[in-house]
């Protein structure tokens, strides 16, 4: 859809908004380093300090609690070669069904918040990754006292709205896909940098309409840091995400029977970050709080929520939206909400047809506490392409 101008310095993409949810981006947008104007992207909804599905562009000075606690958060899916009718005979096959496979990815990757890694040797492509983050880690001098199984957790869930799924696409190929970010390591990043933030904007007696907007400002030493432990962040979610994909494509390919899982493209995106761009005829910090990159030609990820459909997409670089696009589904209803809204009747009802744990802890993610999709991508029409439609036959969630 094209934007509503809210205000000078508001563009809003989303034809269905909650008040909360608008009235934090007014207040978001009211900042007086915004340039050229904040953008809400299509699934926005009610966030903390900022609304998630928010695009907010910044001289000078970065949010760090409009980045979030899950730096770095993203998706990464993997084409393979194999299609369904390879799935369905390699299950006449041996007699072997998806439900064996889901309890071989809930082996192979910890789920759920606090569960990580026991060892560091299962796999023969963990060693390389932690390598990479430890140089960087002294190079940057990023500090990680407080979290000393930051290495544990690498290659591990998380809870939530974290998945892990095997979906099948408008051809009937084989897509492997997940969301995951930087785990405990990244929210003890973030709180540090939150409350640094909120203690400086507090000395300097800064009026902030949210103390969530507190921010650090460019060329002082607080900023240095959390930029530099900020971009460890997100090549930790980058890296955590391709762990478990390496292990999700060795585990797919032992239940398909073959030597590997045949990968033909792979997207690694986030939707939790900030990085320099430039937008307005201005360089900015750009933090996009539950959005993707959408520069032209640049393809992302963008999920339903459980049990509906998910699309890979290629960016058209609108300027309006800031080169950026929704990050999924977004939710209608609180988790708790949620609950009393829906049973674990309705959750199977909604996932017939779907391989997942049936569980009642899983209600809080029932697909009706999302916005629709459809409507979603629809609003999403002027700022990315469409390439791929998937539909999930395997769901693994955290708890």
């Amino acid at each position: 859809m094209p934007p509503v101008t809210e205000d000078r310095r508001l563009l809003n993409f989303a034809s269905q908004i909650e008040g909360g949810a608008l009235a934090q981006a007014r207040q978001t947008a009211s900042m007086p380093f915004i340039h050229p104007h904040v953008a809400l992207m299509p699934d926005a909804h009610l966030g903390k300090g900022s609304a998630v599905g928010t695009v907010i562009p910044t001289l000078g000075v970065v949010i760090p609690a409009a980045v979030g606690v899950d730096i770095g958060c993203g998706m990464i899916g993997v084409r393979t070669e194999f299609t369904e009718d390879d799935v369905d005979a390699r299950i006449a096959a041996t007699g072997v069904g998806l439900g064996a496979l889901r309890l071989e990815i809930e082996r192979a990757i910890p789920l759920s918040p606090g569960h990580y890694n026991a060892d560091l040797d299962s796999w023969p492509f963990t060693a390389a990754k932690i390598a990479e983050l430890e140089k960087r880690a002294r190079r940057e001098h990023v500090d990680l006292a407080h979290s000393p199984k930051w290495r544990q957790q690498l290659g591990s869930l998380g809870g939530g709205n974290h998945f892990i799924e095997l979906c099948l696409d408008e051809t009937d190929r084989v897509w492997l896909f997940l969301h995951s970010g930087s785990r405990g390591v990244g929210n003890k990043i973030a709180q540090h940098h939150i409350q640094v933030a909120q203690r400086l904007c507090g000395q300097r007696h800064i009026k902030l309409p949210n103390r969530d907007l507190a921010y650090l400002t460019e060329g002082t030493p607080e900023f240095d840091q959390y930029i530099r432990e900020l971009n460890w962040a997100q090549r930790f979610a980058y890296l955590n995400r391709a762990e478990m994909m390496d292990r999700f494509g060795a585990v797919f390919a032992r239940w398909m029977g073959a030597e590997d899982h045949r990968e033909t493209e792979r997207v690694n995106c986030h939707h939790n970050y900030t990085q320099r761009e430039r937008h307005g005829g201005k360089d900015v910090w750009l933090t996009r709080k539950g959005a993707v990159d959408a520069h032209a030609g640049v393809r992302a990820m963008i999920p339903g929520s459980m049990g509906t459909h998910s699309y890979v997409v290629e960016g058209k670089g609108n300027a309006e939206g800031l080169c950026s696009a929704p990050h999924g589904a977004g939710r209608r209803f609180s988790r708790t909400e949620a609950k009393r809204r829906f049973t674990q009747a309705d959750l199977r009802a909604r996932m017939r047809g779907i391989e997942y744990r049936d569980s009642a802890e899983f209600v809080d993610e029932i697909p009706d506490a999302y916005k629709e999709i459809s409507t979603v991508m629809a609003d999403a029409r002027d700022l990315v392409t469409v390439l791929h439609e998937l539909r999930q036959i395997v769901n693994v969630k955290g708890t």
